[in-house]
């Protein structure tokens, strides 16, 4: 069965609950999404699902892209996206909604977080800083030392310092389905979902159940 779909981020809320306790909600534009291709293990060595997403102008589509989409008359679709399934259920041509999920249920969410360009050890890594007194006058907020001398000599790779911070892929995990509304194609879940709003987000079914 597919649990899988692509959408945009719309943005947070809250909303309560029986208790009246407040739960904060990420809203996600989610479908509906078109089945584009279906990948099976004696074409392609292995099982998925390819999806769908954002009808546009033919013209912001390449010719290859166009021709992929017009094999089942689907209309011009600006994101692709690719699920792994075990056994789909679906064919091509079919409309993914999100009726494939419940309130209730686990998902992950990916994401590409917010670029924050080049910034310091303090901001990226949550580096201490050095002493702010004791005669420093420019210290404050440096990361220290960088290796040791003669051995190794060199700084090792993967070393935290400054840097391009954020603009990456991230993953949200285990976050609760809490709201599902069909007729808008919007799902809510609890908590918060990497990315800007209007940012293109991939829910699927949570890996650690």
């Amino acid at each position: 069965m597919l649990k899988g779909l692509i959408g945009k981020k719309i943005g947070m809320t809250q909303i309560f609950d029986e208790n009246g306790v407040a739960i904060p909600v990420t809203v996600i534009e989610a479908g509906p999404c078109y089945v584009t291709q279906v990948r099976t293990p004696e074409n392609d060595g292995y099982s998925a699902v390819q999806l769908g997403f954002e009808e546009v102008k033919p013209k912001r589509l390449t010719g290859g892209e166009l021709g992929h989409l017009k094999r089942n008359n689907l209309p011009p679709l600006r994101f692709l996206r690719e699920f792994r399934v075990k056994n789909p259920e679906v064919k091509e041509g079919d409309k993914v909604t999100v009726e494939c999920f419940a309130v209730g249920e686990r998902v992950d969410v990916v994401g590409t977080s917010k670029g924050k360009g080049f910034q310091g050890g303090v901001k990226r890594y949550h580096f201490r800083g050095g002493p702010k007194t004791h005669g420093q006058s420019d210290r404050h907020r440096a990361p220290g030392s960088r290796s040791s001398g003669t051995t190794p000599g060199r700084v090792y790779k993967g070393s935290r310092g400054p840097g391009h911070m954020g603009n990456d892929r991230v993953t949200a995990q285990g976050l609760k389905v809490v709201l599902v509304d069909t007729e808008r194609n919007l799902i809510g879940v609890k908590g918060s979902v990497p990315g800007a709003k209007g940012g293109l987000v991939v829910i699927k079914e949570a890996r650690k159940q």
